[in-house]
């Protein structure tokens, strides 16, 4: 897909994968719609980049079908639509007490990364099937985050490795559902990245990370997300495919 011209709508849009992939697309030459739960960080990005902006829960129906309300209104109905948002919280099954952890722990970073990627791609696949056709018939592409721990979750992260190996698994079902409205549907499953998420640990911790690393041998970039997203928006042939991006990481049990 050519991107100049087009509308492109990022999902936690307003810091780390999904700020890098708002400005690389809008390098690129698209208007760019930006959703996160901090307002303050979503008007920022979209001001910069003279797009629009709302704020929503991406695990709440009524509060994603108006943000996308809100900037379709503004900038028109997307041809593109990354889902960035999410958390890595964690949690052990048993507690170091040997108490069950509560359900709430891994219902909410389901809720969060799963139903908010499913949230957010039913209501732009809604938009882009009814959108004329482009080349070859595309009407649009939708772009998942997963993560390496969909497929070698570590110690702790049940609740979000079965969370990404959602985004991972419904990609084909997806790409298969919408291939008769040229809809793509791909994800990426990114490793040790370097972004907020990962700034928040200790450094002993992030350089052990990093010693696991094959190569490179450090964090990957946003930009370089970005530059993926990037790149499968303009190969067409790229459809029903979860891409590693790790630079070569095999995640250890723990």
């Amino acid at each position: 897909m050519e991107l100049k011209g087009q509308t492109a709508i990022i999902s936690g849009g307003g810091s780390g994968l999904g700020e890098a992939t708002a400005r690389r697309l809008a390098a690129a030459g698209a208007t760019i719609g930006i959703l996160d739960l901090n307002e303050d960080a979503a008007k920022r990005v979209a001001d910069d980049l003279g797009g629009a902006w709302a704020t929503c829960d991406v695990s709440d129906a009524a509060s994603t079908e108006a943000a996308f309300a809100t900037v379709r209104d503004a900038i028109g109905p997307a041809r593109v639509m990354v889902a960035c948002a999410g958390v890595a919280t964690g949690g052990k099954l048993v507690g170091k007490d040997g108490s069950a952890t509560s359900l709430d722990r891994f219902a909410r970073v389901i809720e969060i990364n799963l139903i908010g990627t499913i949230n957010c791609m039913r209501l732009a696949a809604a938009d882009m099937t009814a959108l004329d056709p482009l080349d070859e018939g595309e009407r649009g592409l939708m772009i998942g985050t997963a993560s390496v721990a969909a497929f070698e979750g570590q110690m702790g992260q049940c609740g979000y490795a079965a969370s990404k190996g959602g985004v991972a698994a419904m990609t084909i079902a997806l790409a298969r559902e919408l291939a008769r409205d040229g809809v793509r549907v791909n994800a990426i499953a990114p490793g040790l990245m370097d972004t907020p998420m990962m700034a928040g640990l200790p450094e002993p911790v992030r350089d052990g990370l990093i010693s696991t690393m094959l190569y490179p041998k450090r964090l990957g970039h946003a930009d370089e997300y970005a530059q993926l997203v990037e790149q499968i928006c303009e190969n067409r042939f790229l459809n029903g495919s979860v891409i590693r991006f790790d630079g070569a990481l095999r995640l250890a049990p723990k």
